[in-house]
């Protein structure tokens, strides 16, 4: 799968996202070494605390069906317009949890973090450098 497909795939995921208090439909795709690629959309809640982001649904549903590491690319889009259209980031709970997933598998996967008109790639380690992780318990 091609980056414009796994970027098509999170369009596609966040097509299914539960957002009725911010509007703010996101979504992720996962894509692992093994070409295996896994979405999530966010799911709101009017708790609010309850709330889970699309990058944590992609990787739990990633991990609940095996998966511990591998992890090679993660394409994140928003609705198209909100947030002046700019590319839009994992959150810092969001990048924790990549970053788990991803040092499980020693990989420092590609972000695309996607806008209405632009796609900005960054490494995980650059959005969450000096990292807390599995080896830091050891």
């Amino acid at each position: 799968m091609t980056d414009d497909e796994l970027i098509a795939a999170a369009r596609a995921a966040a097509g299914h996202s539960y957002s009725p208090y911010s509007g703010f439909a996101v979504g992720a795709a996962l894509r692992f070494t093994d070409g295996r690629v896994f979405t999530g959309t966010n799911i709101e809640n009017a708790a609010y605390g309850p709330t889970v982001c699309a990058e944590r649904v992609a990787v739990f549903k990633a991990m609940s069906e095996g998966v511990r590491g591998g992890l090679e690319t993660v394409a994140v889009t928003g609705p198209p317009g909100k947030g002046g259209g700019s590319p839009i980031t994992p959150c810092g709970v969001c990048r924790q949890v990549l970053t788990e997933l991803a040092q499980l598998g020693g990989t420092d996967p590609d972000i695309l973090c996607v806008g209405d008109h632009e796609v900005r790639k960054v490494k995980l380690t650059e959005l969450l450098p000096h990292a807390f992780g599995p080896a830091s318990l050891k």
